[in-house]
């Protein structure tokens, strides 16, 4: 039996149209709505033929959906609540896929009193922005956390939902996810947008040979650091506590790096790099990254 029979998305960017496209892969009597801002997104929706119907207004979307998802960044939230607020079918569950969950949960728990909220991160993405950019396998096998305030029918369903999707679903605190995907998510951001700013700012280096003589490295972070700006505008503003937390850990780190290099310390940063290569295994081993050489990029 499907957890829902009708499902509305909106926002169809690269998470809100893969997840229209795993839909349909995987539940495809499932009757599928979704609504987008913009006119030329609504036009390629349609002409990728992701879903039964597409409207201009979000709350024509969800009139008798079952299941919401806000696919939108995390700063629009609140505003596309209170647009849907008066037109959700009696029993409706909201959800999102947003990268940041305390404030979601607050935004979404005030523009919709007594409407069952189950927030939610599906922990996948590219670079990539844009209904074009979605691919229906992109949550197979990855974690999908939920926030609910308090776990039952609602976020079961939900979590049902995901593992049809081929996800793995995992219930976790707003707050606690927070900390978690300030550390594994937002904070190397950060450092990708930094770093690829600086060298681009760098008055010895001209662009043409940041461009042209990109190591791995370098090459690696322009990928994280050309994500949606506007998204990840979002996500810092409101996952500001957890992330400067994270920032001033990880500043004092970096001191203490510039220290032994400065001092000649070779123990203390091979110490440091034999540790941090385990974790590399690890996440391997988890199954969230190939072992092929080059991130099993082909050549």
């Amino acid at each position: 039996m499907l957890p829902f029979a009708r499902v509305a998305i909106i926002g169809m960017g690269l998470i809100g149209s893969s997840l229209a496209r795993a839909i349909r892969e995987t539940m495809p009597t499932v009757r599928l709505t979704v609504s987008d801002g913009d006119p030329a997104v609504r036009a390629r929706v349609v002409a990728l033929d992701l879903a039964d119907d597409v409207t201009e207004n979000a709350g024509a979307a969800v009139v008798d959906a079952e299941l919401v998802v806000l696919a939108v960044p995390v700063g629009a939230m609140a505003a596309i609540a209170a647009e849907i607020a008066g037109e959700l079918a009696p029993g409706a569950i909201v959800s999102d896929v947003g990268s940041v969950k305390a404030r979601v949960l607050a935004d979404l728990g005030a523009a919709l009193p007594g409407v069952e909220i189950v927030p939610g991160h599906p922990v996948a993405g590219t670079e990539k922005s844009g209904p074009d950019a979605g691919f229906a396998s992109l949550f197979q096998d990855r974690w999908c956390i939920l926030t609910p305030a308090v776990a039952g029918p609602a976020s079961d369903r939900v979590a049902a939902f995901w593992t049809r999707l081929g996800a793995r679903v995992e219930l976790m605190d707003a707050a606690h996810h927070d900390r978690v995907l300030a550390v594994t998510s937002h904070l190397p951001h950060l450092i990708a947008y930094s770093i690829v700013g600086t060298a681009s700012d760098l008055e010895s280096v001209t662009r043409s040979e940041v461009i042209k003589y990109s190591a791995g490295g370098f090459r690696d972070f322009t990928r994280i650091a050309a994500s949606d700006p506007v998204m990840w505008r979002d996500v810092f503003l409101n996952n500001k506590d957890a992330v400067l937390e994270t920032l001033g850990r990880f500043t004092e780190d970096l001191v203490a790096l510039q220290r032994a290099i400065r001092w000649g310390e070779g123990d203390t940063l091979e110490a440091l790099f034999t540790r941090t290569r385990a974790i590399r295994r690890s996440i391997i081993d988890e199954g969230q990254d190939t072992e092929e050489p080059d991130f099993g990029r082909k050549h």
